[in-house]
């Protein structure tokens, strides 16, 4: 049913023109324009989780540049729609290079700010015709035949529509896709696995400009009239409130918001004025306090509402697909990883204080120590989530020390996080092949017109591989936010091990775990070591890890207390002292 409902609705939007006519055709017409920006804010805000209140003026320089272009340079309409995809795509890679760097409200608030300079800009330049605007814009032709009538205004609007709708599914579906949904889980994660966020949030936010661009060509040629009235800040917040109350998380959810949005507009300039005066400034209150209810009873929008209802799609299990090509394991004692000097400073305070120790191939070595004794801060010094205030680190042949982690990801280094970092709105197999996202190539390109699907396979057919290794392939559908914690914490072992790392970093991995479930994480574990594979754990279940690793390194206060086997560990009296206040 959920693949039908797509299908009937496009349907039903071809034949509407043959039962409608006039002006439901034109308010509908209104609709698809209204959904096509919104639809790149469902991509922008929904997916990669940005904030921009600047559509309406990305929709504006769309506009304003295909009506400048037909009208005074004289060109085709259709060259028209180049230029202004070219116009906006440019200005947002200018705009997203400059901004999106900005964390927190900093972002949201730099949109409205260069949002509000190109309203003024279009209102003060002579060229656009200043707060007059631009008239006379031809109407769009195909085979020599002018596209006047309402009917075919309708047309154009919602085959581009469609074919948006359609580009954006086939690349939320593939691996740069995921890699978008996946910001949403914040960069640390993303990094982690090997995507470069700032890159991937560049390339959404151009997406969403090149929307905006088609919106603003589709405003020029079917109005064939623009002014800066409907650019400002106002509209630019409607869109995004349009994408929220569909549902931000749906490509459907743009065409549902625009939809209700419209429509209720409509509605209440009608009948408002019925009742009060100043019936403009109360539609906004109107507006407001719909928004608010939405906010309190469905965060997510109303398609997640609808979708509860709807049967779930039964997914038949993947193809057979040639198997990913592997890293070769370094041979069995070779250094693969190395501290030296470690120190770690956070104004005052020394977390990591002149730590060095050795990890080589095929061992298991436990990191442990007291609680705030500076285990993590390691862990991110060693996979590149923070640089050393000094000292170093080498993992293999090469100097890391201070590299990005995506870049220590793409090396060969996978890590798990001590607070469970997943994406609980996505499948366990799309958590798990998030971990394969270094391991394929295929780009937005590809995706957009499924010449991916050959590596998709492969990538779905390892990350079922990891979750049945981990004891999670029965579940591959389910999401991951449905799983208990200890079930997620062994979800981030399957996602770590379809990168096919090198070595291994795990974070508290027993954690939360049931007796039975800590014996198979371990056998799994000693599996792993046995195939060739390095791996260094943080943990606090002592016999988890007495019983588990080669080596142990002890920390206390940031420095290295002790290292040695876990017979050695268990007798020394300073680790006694460290962890129980005295000698047992």
């Amino acid at each position: 049913m959920r693949r039908l409902l797509p299908l009937g609705f496009a349907m039903a939007m071809a034949l509407l023109p043959l039962v409608l006519k006039g002006y439901p055709i034109t308010l509908l017409s209104y609709v698809g324009m209204a959904a096509t920006a919104a639809l790149g804010l469902v991509l922008l805000t929904g997916m990669g989780g940005l904030t921009s209140f600047g559509q309406a003026a990305f929709v504006g320089v769309g506009a304003y540049t295909t009506a400048w272009l037909t009208t005074v340079a004289g060109v085709s309409p259709w060259l028209g729609l180049l230029g202004a995809m070219a116009t906006t795509g440019g200005l947002a890679l200018l705009l997203g290079g400059a901004t999106l760097r900005l964390g927190g409200h900093l972002l949201p608030l730099s949109t409205i700010a260069w949002g509000l300079a190109l309203f003024f800009l279009f209102g003060n330049l002579d060229a656009l015709g200043r707060h007059n605007g631009i008239g006379d814009i031809p109407p769009a032709s195909l085979g020599g035949m002018a596209l006047r009538s309402a009917n075919a205004g309708f047309y154009l609007i919602w085959v581009g529509l469609g074919l948006a709708m359609w580009a954006c599914a086939n690349l939320l579906d593939s691996r740069q896709g995921r890699a978008i949904r996946s910001l949403r889980g914040g960069s640390a994660m993303a990094e982690s696995l090997g995507i470069s966020t700032f890159r991937l949030r560049l390339s959404v936010f151009v997406i969403a400009g090149l929307l905006a661009g088609l919106s603003g060509w589709q405003v020029a040629h079917v109005q064939r009239y623009v002014s800066p009235t409907a650019f400002d800040v106002g509209p630019g917040i409607e869109y995004l409130f349009m994408a929220m109350l569909g549902g931000a998380g749906h490509i459907f959810g743009a065409v549902v918001g625009a939809g209700l949005v419209t429509i209720a507009r409509d509605v209440l300039q009608d009948v408002l004025p019925k009742f009060v005066a100043n019936s403009g400034q109360l539609e906004v209150v109107v507006f407001g306090a719909v928004f608010i209810v939405v906010l309190q009873r469905a965060r997510g929008g109303l398609i997640p509402v609808v979708l509860r209802w709807l049967p779930r799609a039964t997914r038949p299990p993947p193809p057979d697909a040639p198997k990913l090509p592997r890293r070769a394991q370094p041979a069995a004692g070779t250094m693969v990883l190395a501290a030296h000097g470690l120190v770690k400073r956070f104004g005052g305070l020394v977390a990591v204080n002149d730590l060095s120790f050795e990890l080589r191939a095929g061992e298991i070595l436990g990191l442990i120590g007291p609680n705030g004794a500076g285990k993590s801060t390691t862990f991110n010094l060693l996979t590149g989530a923070a640089p050393p205030t000094a000292g170093r680190v080498r993992f293999l042949d090469a100097d890391i020390t201070g590299e990005p982690a995506r870049l220590v990801a793409m090396r060969g280094l996978a890590r798990t996080f001590q607070h469970v970092r997943l994406r609980p709105t996505m499948s366990l197999l799309e958590n798990t092949m998030l971990g394969a996202h270094p391991r394929g190539r295929a780009g937005m390109l590809r995706a957009v017109f499924r010449l991916d699907r050959a590596e998709e396979r492969q990538l779905r057919a390892e990350a079922m591989a990891q979750l049945r290794r981990v004891g999670l392939g029965d579940m591959a559908h389910e999401l991951a936010g449905n799983l208990p914690l200890g079930r997620q914490r062994v979800l981030e072992v399957a996602r770590a091990l379809a990168a096919d790392p090198m070595l291994i970093v795990l974070d508290e991995p027993a954690a939360g775990l049931r007796r039975p479930e800590k014996r198979a994480l371990a056998d799994l574990l000693r599996s792993l070591r046995a195939e060739g594979l390095t791996i260094l754990l943080v943990e606090h279940d002592m016999e988890f890890v007495m019983e588990l690793v080669d080596r142990i390194v002890v920390m206390d206060f940031g420095a290295r207390l002790a290292e040695g086997t876990p017979a050695a560990i268990r007798a020394d009296a300073r680790v006694q002292q460290a962890y129980l206040g005295g000698v047992a």
